[in-house]
């Protein structure tokens, strides 16, 4: 069987890069269903874009990488999209889009595009052998206990990292990058929980406020959730992104307010009130019994001398932890680094010294934040690959 392109992922990107590249298309995917990031995500509502988008939201060892692609392909160009399919949608904090149904509309609209161009799906199919010849690529596919063999001029790898490996997650394409002597930056877990050790933070899981939490120069203003492991919620999953192992993680536990003031107006007015009780108007109150016995706090308000109130002030905006280290791929949202953009066409994704061969979507070094946008680079890179292959 002969085919024009061959998209391996039946993902995000896959699906987007099917829809649009043109002429005889298989897209090809180990999985049972296709789209299954998708259709978990956003608590089954897809984050499928944020209207804030731009470069600065992406990691990657070459930040103006992702610009081209982004900029060729927005989020609005994916709304409208959205929107013509007849797919409601909301906004929530900070840019972030849901549908109002269901993530399964994403997939569907997909899939229907897809099938639309004539792109043909092949599901619970591995490629277990791929090798490059003089027009293309040639490919050994299994389904079942039936191997075909395929050949195509073009060849997309769109399957992904790591993360979430009980949904089939693999490293498949860094590890044919690597074969065929194309580099892959060190990949890890990102958009992850932080762990630390075995009741350092006993009764405090499910206890959950606005936080800011950072690392290096880096920090964010979203939800802090204690776990039975660790930290989790947005503001730690967007940290996650920049921390490294052995690096300590900043906690301002009342972001945009100054509680030396606040405490001291309480002392004038309720000096007889203990310190930890105190505490429970700026803090959920279990969290303020935990810090009364790590930090030690104690006597009444009345007690505290304006140095005590400005020291204690200062932890609790500038709290230092030393995490154990994530919940790794098993959790993380995504896989940071990949596929490296000094190997790549920024323009069309295809990778410089491998004519016909592209990497899109989460395979390549580049990685967004929480909310979105990761989406959104699928949707970018799987439309930049596309076009480039459709007008070839």
């Amino acid at each position: 069987m002969n085919y024009d392109t061959i998209i391996l992922g039946a993902g995000a990107a896959g699906l987007m890069c099917a829809a649009h590249c043109g002429g005889r298309t298989l897209l090809v995917d180990h999985a049972k269903k296709p789209g299954e990031k998708i259709r978990i995500s956003g608590g089954g509502r897809c984050n499928f874009t944020n209207t804030g988008t731009t470069p600065a939201n992406f990691l990657s060892a070459n930040p103006h990488f992702c610009k081209s692609a982004l900029a060729r392909y927005t989020q609005w160009d994916f709304i409208s999209l959205v929107s013509e399919h007849g797919i409601a949608w909301h906004e929530k904090t900070l840019g972030q889009l849901f549908c109002d149904d269901s993530a399964r509309q994403i997939v569907d609209m997909l899939v229907g595009l897809a099938e639309s161009a004539g792109a043909e799906l092949s599901l619970s199919t591995a490629a277990e052998e791929i090798t490059r010849t003089e027009g293309g690529y040639a490919l050994t596919l299994l389904r079942g206990k039936d191997r075909q063999r395929v050949t195509t001029r073009t060849l997309v790898l769109a399957t992904g990292g790591k993360s979430i490996p009980k949904m089939g997650a693999t490293a498949f394409a860094h590890e044919l990058a690597r074969g065929w002597d194309i580099p892959v930056t060190e990949t890890r877990p990102g958009l992850v929980p932080l762990t630390f050790a075995p009741e350092r933070f006993p009764g405090l899981s499910g206890v959950a406020l606005p936080a800011r939490v950072g690392t290096g120069a880096v920090s964010f203003d979203e939800a802090l959730l204690f776990t039975h492991r660790g930290l989790s919620g947005p503001a730690i999953l967007q940290t996650s992104s920049y921390w490294r192992e052995g690096e300590e993680i900043r906690l301002n536990l009342l972001p945009g307010q100054a509680p030396f003031p606040l405490l001291r107006a309480a002392r004038a007015t309720a000096g007889k009130r203990s310190l930890t009780r105190s505490l429970d108007a700026l803090l959920p109150a279990r969290l303020s019994d935990h810090l009364a016995i790590e930090w030690k706090l104690t006597g009444n308000l009345a007690d505290q001398s304006d140095k005590a109130l400005e020291a204690l002030s200062e932890r609790l905006t500038d709290w230092h932890l030393l995490p154990a280290g994530s919940e790794g791929y098993r959790t993380a949202e995504v896989t940071l680094g990949g596929i490296s953009t000094d190997a790549l066409s920024s323009r069309s994704m295809e990778a410089k010294d491998h004519p016909g061969l592209y990497f899109i979507g989460e395979c390549v070094d580049v990685t967004g934040w929480l909310g979105g946008y990761n989406f959104q680079w699928a949707w970018s890179s799987a439309m930049a690959a596309a076009r480039a292959i459709a007008a070839a």
